[in-house]
């Protein structure tokens, strides 16, 4: 039966007394039973006894209106505190010190790191390039404090002297991969952003992480923006991906499939900016000839794309 299969069994009791509303005193009594094996009858009883008593109640605390200048309404999200004063290259550069000398698993660490990410959106880009040629060493460990919070600062400023870094061959190729996999999380990108990071789509080098980091932070930009295929440096990176395909997506060889499938699927991380391909996309679609590959990549890529921009006509000859 269901009772000689039952393991746990539980009883609360609760006896509360109130007074003028108020909770005056509660008395709790909860029982458990394990039972581990039914038939035997063996197992394990506890008793627990609680008791909450009021001890006094205090009179009520009146509002001092005269600090309500300093409240305000907002959500739980964590937030720092904007500072008022001007951030200067030489405290930056303190600071990416004192971030060396102390432990790496302390909370003086942490706040520091932190500050620095904060301190970094104050700066300008000539301010940034000054404090990169004071504080580009390595500490004991190895680690550069600096190139850990660049990403993390998000501001347009902070995107170009990545950009120059990565151009230039000044940091490790694993941090290069951080550095495109994290403007994928800038929450308010800017024109110049994109501008700056078009060229890295034409070096022989560019990785995955570089088509799909930029063309991620064109999809974020677009979603902000209306119109944004208008904007020039949207063209101008839509226009690199666009050669890139060619006008019909034509196979030259492994490596070249290898990359038009990356291009392919950067265009449909653009989204809306890659109206303007869709033409080229029905078309590399549509050529029986083509690799299976390339046709479903581009068929795909228009993933993003509103249907009134798609070439409808092409498409039913995709098969």
């Amino acid at each position: 039966s269901q009772s000689e299969q039952q393991i746990l069994s539980s009883q609360l009791e609760c006896v509360q007394s109130i007074k003028d509303g108020v909770l005056e005193e509660a008395k709790c009594s909860e029982s458990d039973r394990l039972t581990l094996f039914p038939q035997q009858g063996s197992g394990a009883e506890t008793q627990t006894q609680a008791a909450l008593k009021l001890l006094q109640v205090e009179t009520e605390t009146l509002y001092n209106k005269g600090a309500s200048e300093d409240l305000y309404v907002t959500n739980i999200l964590y937030e720092r505190e904007v500072t008022k004063r001007e951030v200067t290259g030489a405290e930056v550069t303190e600071l990416v010190w004192k971030l060396c000398l102390a432990h790496s698993a302390s909370y003086e660490t942490a706040d520091l790191f932190m500050t620095l990410v904060f301190d970094l959106r104050h700066l300008s880009l000539e301010a940034l390039r000054a404090l990169w040629q004071r504080s580009s060493f390595k500490c004991r460990d190895n680690w550069q404090p600096l190139i850990d919070a660049l990403p993390s600062c998000a501001t347009e400023a902070c995107v170009v002297l990545m950009k120059d870094l990565i151009a230039f061959g000044e940091v490790e190729e694993d941090k290069v991969e951080y550095f495109f996999w994290s403007f994928a999380f800038i929450p308010n990108p800017t024109s110049g952003m994109i501008e700056s990071l078009a060229p890295l789509l034409k070096s022989p080098r560019a990785s995955q992480s570089c088509f799909l980091g930029v063309t991620a932070l064109i999809h974020r930009f677009c979603s902000a923006h209306s119109s944004c295929d208008i904007v020039p440096a949207v063209q101008s990176v839509m226009r690199i991906l666009g050669k890139f395909l060619g006008g019909n997506c034509t196979v030259q060889d492994s490596q070249h499939l290898s990359k038009l499938q990356l291009v392919l699927k950067a265009i449909g991380n653009a989204g809306l900016a890659a109206a303007a391909l869709a033409p080229a996309l029905g078309s590399c679609a549509a050529l029986r000839s083509h690799p299976v590959e390339i046709r479903l990549a581009a068929v795909q890529a228009l993933r993003r794309i509103p249907c009134s921009a798609r070439v409808s006509h092409l498409l039913p000859q995709v098969t």
